[in-house]
């Protein structure tokens, strides 16, 4: 099953800014996320990825929503229609008129499976939050303190366990991370220092 999406350019520069509310946002992701697995995957992701757009990258609150934005729908239609993984979450935001940036990070968070490419600091950090954060995630759940004491080298014991959480690529997980330009040992610790937040 192909999931490119032959494409790169997507919505209309002309509705930058235009973004869901949280309470519609929130709507649709209960309404297509059915099952609670990803939706804690989901919410976990928008939440590294609003600390991040506010604490290191300094934005304001309109940007560090839209960054919030990108993670809570990423895998938006995963869950009901997996064969059109980022076809359908793209084209309902693009009838909605929103942000093409939105649209554009949800469609880079997989560049080897999509065919696009990370751009900006957004799309980067969504690519490199991605995987990692579930793997990290499938760690605690392991874990009888859950997050409690879990550490950086600890993690990178787990990443190096090739039938630990089999399914995710530790080569997308480095190429993510050299992309948005970090450590991986800077972007392990800064998901267990706030990923506990959603459980």
């Amino acid at each position: 099953m192909s999931l490119l999406l032959n494409r790169k350019v997507f919505g209309n520069p002309s509705n930058a800014g235009n973004l869901l509310t949280k309470e519609a946002a929130m709507a649709l992701f209960s309404s297509w996320v059915l099952n609670p697995k990803l939706q804690v995957h989901m919410l976990q992701v928008a939440h590294l990825m609003k600390t991040w757009a506010a604490e290191k990258e300094g934005l304001n609150e309109t940007e560090q929503w839209k960054w919030e934005l990108s993670g809570l729908l990423h895998d938006a239609d995963w869950d009901q229609w997996p064969d059109k993984h980022c076809i359908k979450i793209i084209e309902h935001l693009e009838s909605l008129n929103i942000d093409p940036e939105v649209m554009h990070a949800i469609a880079s968070h997989g560049p080897n499976h999509f065919g696009v490419d990370p751009e900006n600091q957004m799309d980067k950090m969504l690519f490199a939050f991605d995987e990692l954060s579930g793997l990290i995630h499938a760690y605690s759940i392991l874990r009888p303190g859950g997050y409690e004491g879990m550490d950086v080298k600890g993690v990178k014991k787990r990443l190096k366990e090739k039938s630990f959480a089999a399914n995710v690529s530790r080569e997308e997980i480095q190429d993510a991370a050299n992309r948005a330009g970090l450590e991986l040992d800077t972007l392990i610790a800064f998901i267990v220092s706030k990923q506990s937040a959603h459980q």
